[in-house]
């Protein structure tokens, strides 16, 4: 299943492209479902930014997305980068105090913010000191109107975008005025693209690596999500029957659950989970392969005394093959997620003792003794290579029986 989202390229006076307006969209049609504003910035966030990014969307340009007020006001999803977003705030978007204390405080976190078909009401000038850009739709405003809104706002700082720019005569009319950046049909349509699709949960889970990657967990975080899953709660306490944490003591509460499994191994948790989840609930021999090596790496960095948090042999190995999962290059893939750059540089080069370990799994796995026996002694510490896989295997079948 996919995502369909249609680019619309902004250029610069000099035609070159400055950015892309990035537009939900429900099939191959490229055009607007039957939805509101909320359910389609979500749709597009969800789809899009949070599996790969919206940066692998624009080639690293800014992209601008349309916000609504719900979600500016209530559910603003701060992952975003600011360094590669502009928030376009709606026209529909109600003008109240509540609105201009979130855009301060936006501003304040490096967010830049765009005034999307912009009305000219004096209601919004409060608002301009933390705007960057002003769009306008030129086709709404004859050129007078325009020029007479322009003088009245020229003590601001603020970036113009000609939006539903058709002639080239408008080109350059709206350049003499002070238009620096241009939108339309003289200069390009919306682009239709299509992407590996997540549903809400699915990327929900993925989201929560970025929790895994921090020196610190947020149980109560962790506990709420997984209360909202019957389904995940149930793999949860699973998990923690067949860690090395179990009985302990009787698991009363979720949160207890994750206390009692340790960091480390919440964090394996939280990262095999969402890896799952990405095989859309069907039999995935891939999601086998990922699981083995993850305990097969894990178990040899046990060996070598190697007590990382979070978990580095663990995650390689378990990322080893997730690009082939979810459909997508692994260099992009791994660009967007919060892995640790030992990781990172073992999945890519192989390199580091990490590196090291992943090709001796990778050999093991296919037979090449000769190259397992090579690492054996270059890696050195490590035994019973034979028994440990069996381990992983048998380990990997316990998580996967549902």
């Amino acid at each position: 299943m996919y995502g369909y989202i249609a680019r619309q390229p902004i250029f610069a006076a000099d035609k070159t492209v400055y950015g892309f307006e990035l537009l939900f969209r429900d099939g191959e049609a490229n055009s607007f479902p039957d939805i509101d504003a909320d359910e389609a910035t979500s749709k597009l966030l969800l789809q899009h930014h949070l599996l790969l990014g919206v940066e692998s969307l624009t080639g690293n340009k800014p992209a601008f997305i349309n916000f609504s007020a719900d979600t500016l006001l209530h559910r603003f999803p701060t992952s975003i980068n600011p360094a590669s977003t502009v928030i376009e705030i709606l026209e529909t978007v109600p003008a109240s105090p509540e609105l201009l204390a979130v855009c301060q405080s936006l501003h304040s976190q490096g967010y830049k913010l765009a005034l999307d078909d912009h009305d000219f009401d004096p209601k919004w000038d409060e608002f301009l000191p933390y705007i960057t850009y002003v769009k306008i739709d030129v086709l709404q405003f004859n050129l007078l109107e325009i020029s007479r809104y322009l003088r009245r706002i020229e003590g601001y700082k603020l970036v113009l975008l000609a939006e539903k720019v058709e002639t080239a005569e408008q080109f350059e009319k709206l350049k003499m005025m002070g238009f620096v950046l241009f939108q339309g049909y003289l200069f390009a349509r919306p682009e239709m693209m299509k992407q590996k699709q997540l549903s809400s949960n699915k990327a929900n889970l993925l989201a929560l690596i970025a929790e895994a990657s921090k020196p610190e967990l947020d149980f109560e975080l962790l506990a709420g999500i997984c209360q909202r899953d019957v389904g995940l709660s149930y793999k949860l306490l699973r998990f923690v029957n067949n860690s090395q944490f179990a009985a302990r003591q009787p698991i009363s509460s979720l949160k207890l659950a994750m206390v009692s499994m340790g960091e480390p191994e919440l964090k394996k948790f939280i990262a095999l989970l969402a890896l799952a989840n990405l095989a859309d609930g069907k039999p995935d021999a891939r999601l086998t392969v990922a699981l083995v090596r993850a305990r097969f790496c894990d178990l040899l960095a046990e060996q070598k005394h190697m007590s990382n948090n979070p978990p580095s042999a663990f995650l390689t190995g378990l990322f080893s093959n997730v690009h082939e999962i979810i459909e997508q290059p692994q260099p992009l893939m791994l660009e967007q997620l919060p892995l640790q750059t030992e990781i990172k540089q073992a999945l890519l080069a192989q390199s580091g003792l990490l590196g090291q370990m992943l090709q001796l799994t990778l050999a093991f796995e296919r037979g090449d003794w000769e190259t397992t026996v090579n690492l054996e002694q270059q890696i050195s510490g490590i035994a019973e290579l034979a028994e440990v896989y069996q381990q992983a295997v048998r380990w990997a079948d316990s998580i996967l029986v549902s």
